[in-house]
This record gives structure tokens, sequence and C-alpha cells, in this order.
């Protein structure tokens, strides 16, 4: 598959098949992750695994697709509001490079904000000083959406004098 291909057909997986992910596979996609823009390469990310117990504390109401591998991905913050802002979006395009580089192997993710709770926050330890971007289920996908309808991208576009 071409980058393009990659970036239309991933989707958002809500139910995944139970086997296991090969750790080096899910090392490599988040080594490629970490290629992406960040300002004053600050590369915010971190990124925390959830093993059962903490899985089972999340109480997540589909248990994440029963996706085989779970993780959170947290963002740190800056010296200023504004770099603070930086650092979040870049580690939403970490996220995005990971899903991608997953998706092109045939590996699916599902972007959820559970972990951004106070509750859920504690469970996981989130540092005060971190902003929760999201929390991914990875695996086999069991069904694959069709694609939600996007508006045409003219109708997002201004053309400035």
């Amino acid at each position: 598959m071409d980058i393009l291909d990659v970036i239309t057909t991933r989707r958002n997986i809500k139910k995944f098949k139970t086997d296991p992910i090969d750790p080096s596979l899910i090392k490599r996609w988040l080594q490629a992750a970490a290629m992406a823009p960040n300002h004053r390469m600050t590369q915010p990310w971190e990124v925390f695994t959830i093993g059962p117990e903490t899985r089972v504390n999340l109480n997540h109401k589909t248990n994440f697709g029963n996706a085989p591998f779970v993780m959170v991905v947290l963002s740190k913050h800056g010296k200023t509001a504004v770099e603070t802002e930086e650092n979040a979006l870049a580690t939403a395009c970490f996220i995005q490079n990971f899903n991608l580089a997953a998706w092109a192997e045939g590996i699916g993710t599902f972007w959820s904000s559970i972990s951004i709770s106070d509750k859920n926050r504690e469970i996981l330890g989130v540092p005060e000083d971190y902003d929760v971007i999201g929390t991914l289920a990875v695996g086999i996908p069991d069904e694959i959406p069709e694609p939600k309808p996007r508006e045409p991208i003219e109708n997002k576009l201004k053309q400035l004098p």
C-alpha cells in the first residue's frame, strides 16, 4: 500500500482478534512514530503499556474491543502554555504516525479518551505535568468498518488575499 492508501483506508477499530502482536513490531512502530514533527525537538511523548490488572481497573465498556495490546500516550507540559499546546499537538502526530505504521502492516488501532478522567489518571499514575492524549488499543481487526462520509475538502478551504 502506498501512503495515500494507508491514510484513506485506516479505520478506528472497535473489535479485535485476540491474537498477540509481536512486541518488536510495536517497538518499531513507536520508533517510527517518534519521527513526528515537534517544535524545538521536545519529544514530549511518553508511553505507558497497560498490563492486565490496570486494564481491569480502567473498566473500559468493551474491554478495548478485546485488543491484545493497550497503551496510553502522554504529553509532557512545556515551559509555557504555548509549548504545552505544541507538545500536545506533536503527541497527536506521534499517535497518528503509530496508527498509520501499524495499519500499513494490517494491524488496527482504536484511539480512546478514557484515560483523561481524574480517576483513570490516578489509576495510571499520570504525573500532574503531563496530559493524556489517548489510550490506544492495538490488534488484528476482527471487523473493519466502512468509512464515514467526509465533507468535501473544498468546503474547508479558504483563500486569503
